[in-house]
């Protein structure tokens, strides 16, 4: 490992043990404040974080996210993942189902290519989800696969 990862991972280890132990922290609320933790190795001993980071797919650029995110961060709840995964596995996504798929209104956004707040407010208006999706921002009908 060179020494900016080392360095990165030490900044990321220690963001992870504020964000769940001490209250001043920003976002303390989301982590700590509902309980999630980190576990005991990652806290006492910091080369167990780095070695399963490196042996889990640690690259720059990626992020730590917790696959359930009411779990704590430890081994069998972390993975590195590129900021657009992680950004869809927050709590307050909104999921939707269509045609027998479930994605994240920014999924269906990107996908449809129509923005989040066109979709949502269409929602909103009481569109049903075939329109939201199909019907381009220039009011055309568009054919939706």
């Amino acid at each position: 490992m060179n020494k900016e990862d080392k360095k990165r991972l030490i900044i990321i280890r220690h963001s992870m043990y504020c964000r769940c132990y001490y209250p001043s922290t920003n976002g303390y609320e989301r982590y700590g404040g509902r309980g999630i933790k980190m576990c005991d190795d990652w806290i006492n001993n910091p080369n167990s974080f780095y070695e399963w980071s490196i042996n889990n797919g640690y690259k720059e650029g990626l992020t730590i996210d917790r696959i359930n995110v009411n779990g704590n961060y430890e081994p069998s709840n972390c993975r590195w993942v590129t900021k657009e995964v992680q950004d869809n596995n927050r709590r307050n996504n909104r999921k939707i189902t269509y045609k027998g798929k479930t994605k994240t209104l920014s999924q269906w956004s990107r996908k449809y290519k129509i923005s989040v707040t066109t979709i949502y407010d269409r929602l909103k208006r009481g569109w049903t989800l075939e329109q939201a999706f199909t019907i381009s921002t220039k009011g055309t009908q568009r054919k939706v696969k």
